[in-house]
């Protein structure tokens, strides 16, 4: 030992000044809990409370545990190397006891701790369950063609395309753009949205899908705060003819591959050359391209294709067409105009 050694007043160890790191460690108190705290959750949406806001950021209920036993323990700011376990346990039907158990460096030294906090689980319903049990909504997609009745597969778009664009909206934070109803109605779909800000973005993604225009419809439903209330009708109409129709004109076959207003742009299916139609240039529908069956191509030849009737399993010759490649006992897909009897080649 030298002049300039320390010793501890506590132990007698040497030190290099005051308390020994073993003295120092020992009367300093590693970790506080706080007896309880309350975790406030959405029992139908299970959306969680944090302070006055509410936050649709789930984790699993085990992660949510750790998260606020922790957050409810208190760490000796000079603690180094900390290393928490929480080990739950489900004491009541909406009580959860938590040991924490922390390993840390303490002025060098080595140390341990050990304490317990309750989570206290309360249920309440959140701002938007809220608004939706109430019957709150700022307006109305509705979903109708022109002149006829939407059909299954244009309802599905529509119906994806809504929830999309809720869940989208949610995730960026808009917690009140939410879906109250959707309702398949004889002549559509009728979608009843939470803000005007979803209502807008269904209509617009709708008719970027499908075609067709959107108008709007504001009716005043009230005043808040001097301001005046609106529900808005979004109202949808699609085209009479939609993306993927093959229609007849001319005595050729075309695909519609857009809408713009009363013309389309459609794919010639002789040709593989696009053009431009004017509806009343149209005699009839064919069908549509999803409805297309698979025919076995038999033959190939410079100047006929022989395909398997997927029907009556009998060969039939068509002509060519240059946008298609044929390759002999593989599928082309093919619509039938029951009209002139003959297959028409699609793609």
């Amino acid at each position: 030992m030298t002049i300039q050694t320390s010793i501890c007043p506590r132990c007698g160890q040497p030190t290099e000044e005051g308390f020994c790191p073993q003295c120092r460690a020992a009367e300093v108190r590693l970790l506080t809990c706080t007896p309880r705290v309350t975790a406030v959750y959405c029992p139908v949406c299970e959306s969680q409370k944090r302070g006055k806001t509410w936050s649709d950021l789930h984790m699993p209920r085990e992660d949510l545990i750790a998260e606020l036993a922790v957050s409810a323990t208190g760490i000796h700011e000079d603690a180094k190397d900390i290393r928490v376990t929480v080990r739950p346990e489900e004491t009541g039907p909406n009580k959860t006891t938590c040991t924490i158990d922390v390993e840390a460096t303490l002025y060098s030294v080595p140390v341990r701790g050990t304490c317990t906090t309750e989570i206290l689980w309360q249920k309440e319903s959140c701002d938007r369950c809220s608004r939706i049990s109430g019957g709150y909504y700022e307006g109305i997609v509705q979903v109708r063609a022109t002149n006829r009745r939407i059909n299954a597969y244009e309802r599905e778009v529509a119906t994806k395309i809504a929830e999309q664009a809720e869940e989208s909206l949610q995730q960026g934070g808009d917690r009140f753009s939410f879906i109250s109803d959707l309702q398949e109605t004889k002549d559509g779909v009728d979608i009843t949205v939470g803000t005007q800000h979803l209502g807008q973005e269904i209509a617009r993604m709708v008719t970027g899908a499908l075609g067709g225009r959107f108008t709007t419809h504001p009716k005043l439903v009230g005043e808040k705060e001097g301001k005046a209330l609106y529900r808005i009708t979004y109202s949808i109409r699609l085209p009479f003819y939609q993306k993927g129709d093959v229609v007849v004109s001319r005595g050729g076959y075309f695909e519609v591959r857009d809408i713009d207003g009363h013309r389309l742009r459609v794919f010639d299916l002789q040709s593989g050359q696009g053009r431009t139609l004017a509806e009343d240039e149209i005699v009839r529908l064919l069908g549509n391209v999803r409805e297309a069956e698979s025919a076995i191509v038999v033959y190939t030849q410079p100047d006929v294709v022989g395909l398997m009737d997927p029907k009556t399993y009998v060969t039939r010759e068509l002509d060519p067409v240059p946008w298609t490649f044929p390759v002999e006992g593989q599928p082309i897909r093919v619509l039938r105009d029951e009209e002139q009897d003959r297959l028409v080649i699609v793609g």
